[in-house]
């Protein structure tokens, strides 16, 4: 039987590392070095760097996918509220990093998704999840009269999910919480509306 736990700590210190410097700039020799694991080691768990970075996606996009059940999903706070609340935490998470990591499925997509179809298709199938949780929370606003039936929640999803992204990526590129905080006072002063009392 492998061992997972050594296994977790490949994946675990490959997303640190690639989020920092990307994926073609982190070498296997950086991982195995950095968990102080022999290079014979990695192939007895993967077959190729390529799936090693299929597999720190899959692990970065199911921990970020419960994270955003967690955020978005909770019964107890309004739905938009809930919006809010999982901007203010990106927020705090690009504030204690400098501003320079952003999102891991982010970088990787403006990196790999022209190089590589398995990288684009799995990065895509990790947005794609996550634009389901802001349309489900979305749905849920509408269903308590805060937003208006007039607006789709799938499209809102897919603009919020783009947008956010790009605000992420502005904010990489100033230093700044700026581009974030302009993305949200816009989405909920203009786009998100309630119904017309």
């Amino acid at each position: 039987m492998k061992n997972t736990a050594t296994r977790d700590k490949l994946i675990d210190t490959g997303a640190e590392l690639i989020t920092q410097q990307g994926y073609n700039a982190t070498g296997i020799n950086a991982v195995l070095n950095a968990c102080g694991v022999p290079k014979g080691s990695f192939y007895h768990y993967f077959s190729s760097k390529e799936d090693f970075g299929l597999a720190v996606i899959e692990r970065f996009a199911n921990d970020y996918d419960a994270s955003l059940v967690a955020l978005l999903e909770d019964p107890m706070t309004p739905p938009l509220d809930r919006l809010k609340r999982y901007f203010a935490t990106s927020r705090a998470y690009m504030s204690e990093r400098d501003h320079a990591a952003g999102c891991l499925i982010g970088n990787l997509g403006q990196e790999m998704a022209g190089q590589s179809v398995r990288f684009r298709e799995a990065l895509n199938h990790a947005f794609l999840r996550w634009e389901a949780r802001f349309a489900h929370c979305l749905q849920a606003a509408q269903a308590q009269g805060a937003l208006t039936q007039a607006q789709d929640p799938h499209q809102l999803a897919s603009f919020i999910l783009s947008g956010w992204e790009g605000a992420i990526l502005r904010t990489k590129t100033l230093k700044s919480d700026a581009p974030m905080e302009v993305f949200e006072k816009l989405l909920f002063e203009q786009v998100l509306t309630s119904p017309v009392e």
